[in-house]
């Protein structure tokens, strides 16, 4: 093998190398509300107001269904390799609740500890009933078709 011949060949491996290597990198990604840690540190409950907290953090990712006095932001990173599941890297929750006449009555802040790990049992929901087999399924209607009281045709 010539050295030109030797030198691509080092050259295509080093690339091939390269670009196998940069395909595991982690993929990161935001979702939610982008929160300032130290804008959010600065709500006080009976200072600030509905206006004050939507010009400081923006509009909330949502707002209680039952209780509309209560504005969530939400904000989530996350990371991933490849093709795998995506990974809670962190996670803020921040809830503002406000009194009746709209100014911040409580700021709750929780993290990580919130995301719930759930893990199904197999591939396969359980269901209450009786337990057939394939040939049981496929054979089982044999006979059952016109006979009287089955269901089926009515008798001549």
């Amino acid at each position: 093998m010539g050295h030109i011949a030797r030198k691509t060949l080092f050259v295509l491996a080093s690339l091939s190398l390269a670009s196998a290597l940069g395909a595991c990198g982690q993929i990161a990604a935001h979702r939610g509300a982008i929160i300032d840690p130290v804008l959010s540190t600065t709500l006080a409950p009976g200072v600030d107001n509905r206006e004050s907290v939507q010009r400081l953090l923006g509009r909330p990712t949502f707002v209680g269904q039952f209780a509309p006095n209560e504005w969530y932001y939400v904000s989530r990173n996350t990371g991933q390799l490849a093709f795998a599941t995506p990974e809670v890297k962190e996670q803020v929750i921040l809830r503002v609740t406000f009194d009746g006449a709209g100014n911040v009555a409580t700021v709750d802040r929780a993290g990580i500890e919130q995301v719930a790990d759930i893990s199904p049992e197999g591939d396969k929901t359980p269901t209450n009933g009786r337990e057939s087999s394939f040939f049981e399924e496929l054979f089982g209607n044999i006979g059952a078709i016109g006979v009287p009281g089955a269901g089926g045709a009515p008798p001549n």
